[in-house]
């Protein structure tokens, strides 16, 4: 199989081409999009046969979380548990953005989705048809990057078809992605207002830090 590669518009995605999208991860499917920095899988977090998917297409390791996008700040207090001050600040600053946010999940994702580790990373990405998917499908899409391991991530729907077009069945070909930078990722986990620079990325740790002193 080869996957089907399907055009839409970055900044004003069509509703049908979204609803086409959003029944593929309803079936089940691994579906590659692009997000503002590089192109990402995208699955049902809820269907565990397409999180495990996953897992095996990136050859990730059981231990390492998948993080999450969602459309807009409200998602992630009914996603998360024990949301403070500190989360307050770095997603109004940021999002949305470059900044994935890990914190303690809730109870309305599987366990496995935080691969055992009861926490959630997430973020509200500045790309439209991201934003659009999970608005259709009601819930967060994974975002990791649609890369093999060991290979560069993709700015360009085309670098996905050489990598994965013969393992997926769907690519979302939105043009290239705004960054080639990966985002930052902060730990807020730990609760009480701490923090932690995971990776830093498109974000650099001390506009972070700024932004948490205020």
């Amino acid at each position: 199989m080869t996957a089907e590669t399907l055009r839409i518009h970055p900044d004003e995605p069509e509703p049908a081409l979204i609803e086409y999208v959003v029944a593929s991860l309803n079936n089940g499917n691994v579906v590659a999009l692009p997000t503002d920095t590089f192109y990402g899988l995208a699955v049902d977090p809820v269907n565990l046969q397409a999180v495990d998917r996953i897992y095996d297409l990136k050859a990730r390791a059981r231990h390492k979380p998948l993080s999450l996008l969602i459309a807009e700040v409200a998602q992630a207090y009914e996603l998360a548990r024990q949301l403070d001050s500190a989360f307050d600040r770095l997603a109004e600053k940021f999002w949305p953005g470059p900044l994935t946010i890990v914190v303690k999940a809730g109870s309305r994702l599987p366990l496995r989705v935080t691969a055992n580790t009861g926490n959630l990373a997430l973020r509200v990405p500045e790309a439209a048809i991201p934003r659009a998917v999970v608005t259709r499908l009601g819930l967060p899409i994974t975002a990791t990057s649609a890369n093999l391991a060991g290979f560069p991530e993709c700015a360009y729907a085309s670098g996905v078809l050489e990598q994965l077009g013969d393992k997926i069945p769907l690519i979302v070909d939105g043009g290239p992605t705004a960054r080639t930078t990966a985002t930052t990722i902060v730990d807020l986990s730990g609760g009480g207002n701490s923090w932690m620079i995971l990776r830093e990325g498109a974000i650099p740790t001390h506009e972070i830090a700024l932004a948490l002193q205020h």
